[in-house]
């Protein structure tokens, strides 16, 4: 994915899980092999298990830093495959939007890192669970981000 940033091209590296999940997101001038070699030993220094699999589009420098950085895992590409890693980038274009773009490469890594723990933890997967489980999911996120960031809620009055 691209994003203009005061006028110039950043490539937006994204990692997701087999359930949707935003692992890691890096914001790079560059869409190279280098750049896919900083990324993938970023992304595995966070993750406490190795991917069995790896599905990317057909930039030839991802077979690249593959090779070098992850060699036994295999490589897919497939527009199909992909469709996970291209759906989690609607709610950065959602978001950017609101935002009136991003101002700077850096803003853009520390919101959009943020931002997709903070989604994630907000957004339960309402595929794979009932309505009811998916109510009691959001009130326990909401109950922990209020435990976690110390937010009071002020007392109803009483009438």
């Amino acid at each position: 994915m691209f994003l203009r940033i005061n006028g110039e091209l950043h490539y937006l590296w994204r990692a997701v899980d087999q359930d949707g999940v935003v692992l890691d997101i890096l914001v790079q001038e560059r869409r190279n092999a280098t750049a896919a070699k900083c990324f993938f030993k970023r992304l595995l220094t966070g993750l406490k298990y190795k991917p069995r699999r790896l599905v990317t589009d057909w930039l030839k420098s991802y077979g690249v830093a593959r090779r070098e950085v992850l060699p036994e895992v295999r490589h897919r590409t497939s527009r199909y495959l992909k469709n996970r890693a291209e759906n989690s980038h609607r709610p950065t274009r959602r978001r950017e939007r609101q935002m009136q773009r991003f101002k700077s490469p850096e803003q853009a890594q520390r919101f959009l890192s943020s931002h997709a723990m903070i989604y994630g933890h907000f957004r339960p997967r309402r595929h794979l669970i009932t309505a009811g489980q998916y109510r009691r999911a959001r009130a326990e996120a909401f109950r922990i981000w209020r435990q976690e960031t110390c937010v009071q809620i002020a007392a109803r009055t009483q009438g």
